[in-house]
């Protein structure tokens, strides 16, 4: 039985031409060493002039600043900052400076009515102490009054801004609730950007 079975031991070996051919096969080339790749794929990053890249930078810098700081005056929506960008915002501050809100003169009867109180609080008499309290009431009513000013406009300019540009993109500006109610409670003059119409010129 023995006869027929093939010897493990007397397998042919691989000739010389096959072994030559098997170490041929590949790049053909040595591999490079990592250092040797990474510094031929390394780029300069750093100027040859510091000083005039840092004043380069600088410049473009100053122009950028420069370039809002007029936007926000002029009201060029090319160079205003994101939060103010676009139509829709746009829309929202010319209906806002068009009319006349009670948050606007929140600030400046605060600060009147804080003086006041502390005027009267030097003399520590009961009619002063009466006196104060109702000064006081009278910051908080204005407050009040201010707040449901404000929720009025943002309900009326909602439904403009909805009728102009439609209510998915309206949305997709994020929430106007916020600026409708800073804008409505900031001093015309202190207001930014800068109003661009009047009073009573309402946005169509």
């Amino acid at each position: 039985m023995n006869l027929f079975k093939k010897d493990k031991g007397q397998e042919p070996a691989p000739s010389p031409a096959a072994v030559e051919s098997t170490k041929s096969v590949g790049k053909g080339r040595p591999t490079p060493k990592r250092k040797e790749a990474q510094a031929r794929g390394l780029h300069p990053v750093v100027p040859a002039d510091r000083k005039a890249a840092k004043r380069e930078q600088r410049a473009r810098e100053d122009a950028a600043w420069e370039r809002q700081r007029m936007a926000m005056i002029t009201g060029d929506d090319r160079y205003l900052p994101v939060r103010d960008k676009g139509p829709v915002r746009r829309y929202i501050r010319d209906y806002i400076d068009a009319r006349w809100s009670v948050g606007e003169l929140f600030l400046p009867a605060s600060l009147l009515m804080l003086l006041i109180i502390v005027g009267l609080s030097i003399r520590s008499t009961t009619m002063m102490a009466v006196i104060s309290f109702w000064v006081l009431t009278a910051i908080y009513g204005l407050l009040a009054l201010a707040l449901v000013d404000a929720v009025w406009c943002w309900y009326r300019v909602r439904g403009q801004l909805y009728k102009k540009f439609g209510r998915e993109e309206v949305r997709a500006k994020g929430m106007i609730a916020w600026y409708v109610l800073g804008r409505c409670f900031t001093t015309r003059r202190w207001r930014q950007p800068k109003p661009q119409v009047g009073r009573g010129q309402f946005p169509s």
